[in-house]
């Protein structure tokens, strides 16, 4: 008969330094796992401290009470096998750069109440969000484990990015299944790239390969969950939701003969010396008790993957809840202008947190339209927040007799309409200081990119939803939206389709367009992605067809807008290359890749 290992994937949504929060989730879900029979339950990489705790990994006793945890976690781990990702420490002594104590990303491994062997994670990337090196020292260790007649591997996130990594040694050291901890953050088509690399790792090793993933927010990301099993030339076993916490429990069968180690396990530039590179193998028996006849899992529907467009959806929401919450806030504050991208960030408030914890504010101007503050107070009456109305003419016109001395004789420029965005973002501000709410910016990645925002203006607040969300996206995201109705507890099209077809405007002027100062959109965005997430020069764009003024006008705009964003809240990571930690450049830069002059700061 074939041997049955029941699997269970703790896909858990921690908070980066709630070390005793984290435990007791994480006992939650042991227990769990205890209940549904599971040989092995797997938490995410890092669980007990959050993902990532970046220079916490400095403080002493921040590592120390994580070990705690781990000891703690072991001590209830009766009757089942656990794999938990934590911080191991190698020594309290600082390293050779002085910086931290020594210590290793890592993976415990605890059966029957005792800690059996701990893993070092050895791949530690460090490029985009990611600065492992910073902290941790790398493993050099591969080891296989054996618990009732199934050998397994455990590894850690990166390690399974690489064709030839720690499960080639753990394949050719006799594993027949990979347990992978990840923390693994979202953005748009990275999900099926993952299933895709996941299924070729069970397919070029010959085994079965389960990754768990963690779930939530953490200020700029999002990890998506969406964990998976994968076997070879099969469909997945079973893969977990998207962007939600659960305890994914799947029953896998190996053939009651084992096959013999394959001594050539792997890709086929695997070789014997790049293999050795990686790391030692070495075999660990556990328990050679055989798994518990268990009641066979009722057959449970695959979790179908989510469109691309709901996913970023869906981190929007995810990402703007868990800022919210672990940072202690208990509503959000949008002012409405009553453009698209305003109508977006209010609906994604009230999704995240509910309709009773999101206010907005509509400050009309002496330029604002009645449709704009009519399709504010329609999305507000669809959506089931309350809308205050608070004019900015009396402070707009104070700022004009204020200044008229001072600028009498000069031209009306940008400086003039900017005081009307200043003005509404200290009402904004000001009423976020009287209540505690917190303020949620509504600009988009195609403004911040051209610098087509006014700074302690509509900049001004604590988190950016829509920081990393190109413009055309913000309108299918809108479309969407609109069609889900029921599904987020309301009905289709709350947002008004007047905002979603209407020109946008900033409306800090007559008849202002962005249009204006902009070029379309749907021009825009592409380059603005060349540029700043596939870093194409000025030639490479002009050779893929886009238009040589465009592609000189974005290059100047992001270059000497970088002293801007560094200024904006941190917001949504969802595309591959986010402004912020995944871009990282100087304020100070006389490299140039085009002609284009440096228009004042605004």
């Amino acid at each position: 008969m074939p041997r049955t290992f029941r699997l269970a994937l703790a896909q858990i949504n921690p908070t980066v330094g709630d070390i005793n929060g984290n435990t007791a989730k994480i006992l939650d879900f042991l227990s769990r796992a205890r209940e549904a029979q599971a040989d092995l339950v797997a938490f995410p990489e890092m669980a007990t401290t959050g993902y990532p705790p970046e220079d916490l990994l400095f403080k002493a006793s921040f590592l120390q009470e994580n070990v705690a945890a781990m000891e703690k976690i072991v001590a209830a781990s009766q009757g089942i096998t656990v794999v938990l990702g934590f911080v191991h420490i190698v020594s309290m002594d600082r390293g050779p750069d002085g910086m931290g104590p020594q210590i290793t990303n890592a993976a415990a491994l605890a059966y029957d109440g005792k800690l059996v062997d701990t893993y070092h994670k050895i791949f530690l990337p460090n490029y985009g969000v990611f600065d492992e090196e910073r902290y941790f020292q790398k493993g050099d260790s591969c080891p296989v484990y054996e618990i009732g007649g199934v050998a397994f591997g455990v590894n850690i996130c990166e390690d399974i990015w690489y064709p030839v990594g720690p499960t080639t040694v753990q394949s050719r050291a006799g594993a027949e299944l990979i347990v992978n901890i990840n923390a693994s953050p979202f953005h748009a088509g990275k999900r099926e790239f993952r299933e895709q690399m996941i299924a070729k790792r069970a397919s070029d090793h010959g085994l079965t390969v389960a990754y768990v993933n963690t779930v939530g927010g953490q200020d700029e990301l999002v990890f998506d969950g969406a964990s998976i099993i994968s076997r070879p030339g099969e469909e997945p076993v079973g893969r977990g939701p998207g962007f939600q916490e659960s305890l994914f429990v799947a029953d896998l069968e190996f053939p009651d003969i084992r096959e013999p180690v394959r001594k050539d396990g792997g890709p086929p530039e695997a070789t014997s010396e790049v293999v050795a590179a990686v790391g030692t193998p070495r075999r660990l028996l556990v328990s050679e008790t055989p798994p518990s006849t268990k009641t066979p899992l009722r057959k449970q529907p695959m979790v179908e993957p989510m469109s691309e467009i709901e996913e970023i959806y869906r981190a929007l929401v995810l990402g703007t809840g868990d800022y919210l919450r672990k940072s202690g806030f208990s509503k959000a504050l949008v002012g409405m202008s009553g453009g698209i991208d305003s109508a977006l960030t209010a609906t994604v408030a009230v999704d995240a947190l509910g309709k009773d914890n999101v206010v907005g504010i509509t400050m009309p101007s002496r330029y604002s339209s009645e449709g704009s503050i009519r399709d504010s107070k329609k999305l507000a009456e669809n959506l089931g927040f309350d809308l205050w109305e608070v004019p900015i003419e009396p402070a707009h016109q104070a700022f004009t007799d204020m200044l008229e001395d001072r600028f009498q004789g000069t031209e009306t420029n940008v400086a003039e309409e900017n005081v009307q965005a200043r003005v509404r973002g200290n009402v904004l501000m000001t009423v976020s200081n009287k209540f505690g709410w917190i303020v949620l910016t509504t600009g988009n990645k195609s403004e911040m990119a051209m610098g087509y925002a006014t700074l302690y203006g509509d900049m001004a607040g604590g988190f950016a939803v829509l920081k990393d969300v190109p413009k055309t996206t913000v309108y299918e995201l809108c479309r969407w939206r609109n069609g889900q109705g029921a599904s987020f507890g309301g009905n289709d099209d709350v947002i008004p389709v007047s905002i979603i077809e209407k020109p946008p405007s900033a409306e800090l002027r007559e008849d202002q367009l962005d249009s204006d100062s902009l070029p379309d959109y749907e021009v825009l965005d592409p380059v603005v992605k060349a540029y700043v997430e596939d870093d194409f020069s000025y030639q490479d764009m002009v050779n893929q067809g886009h238009d040589a003024q465009v592609v000189r006008q974005v290059i100047a705009a992001v270059d000497r807008n970088e002293y801007k964003r560094r200024q904006a809240p941190p917001g949504v990571k969802i595309t591959p290359r986010a402004f912020g930690k995944d871009r990282r450049l100087p304020i100070v830069n006389r490299y140039r890749q085009h002609d284009g002059g440096y228009p004042q700061h605004n």
